[in-house]
């Protein structure tokens, strides 16, 4: 066994030990907060970005659907306007059937008186035949 001493260390040195142990350690924290900051920039950054994206998608789909209700609006004002052209022509043709079942009835009742008359005319031609051979046979029939 050694009876030696290890040297002894100057005056204050264990203190100077420990005041760069602290350096250190604080220059570690500061290092780690440098880098935590530069992370949380990062990732502000990152979701500004985000953001600013989603806003100019939020933007787009915005007008795509202005467009689109736009779009609607004008096939729906060219629907209601053939609907109404539609409706404007099924009114006519109403109407033309109308007059048109109104002139065959017309001209129903018509054939009826003409064919009426010409019954009479018929009958009253039939008759003078009649009458004719009538009086023939008792011309004949007196000589």
């Amino acid at each position: 066994m050694s009876l030696v001493r290890p040297p002894a260390k100057p005056a204050g040195a264990d203190a100077l030990d420990l005041v760069y142990q602290a350096a250190e350690i604080f220059n570690g924290i500061e290092q780690n907060a440098r880098e935590i900051e530069a992370r949380a920039h990062a990732m502000c950054k990152s979701a500004a970005e985000r953001l600013k994206l989603a806003e100019q998608r939020t933007e787009s789909a915005e007008q795509s659907l202005r467009e689109v209700v736009a779009n609607a609006d004008r096939k729906l004002a060219d629907a209601s306007r053939v609907l109404t052209e539609i409706e404007l022509r099924i009114t006519a043709a109403d109407d033309k059937a109308a007059a048109a079942e109104i002139r065959a009835h017309v001209a129903g009742r018509k054939r009826v008186r003409q064919n009426r008359a010409w019954a009479l005319v018929e009958d009253a031609i039939r008759r003078r035949l009649a009458l004719r051979q009538v009086r023939k046979l008792l011309a004949d029939c007196a000589t």
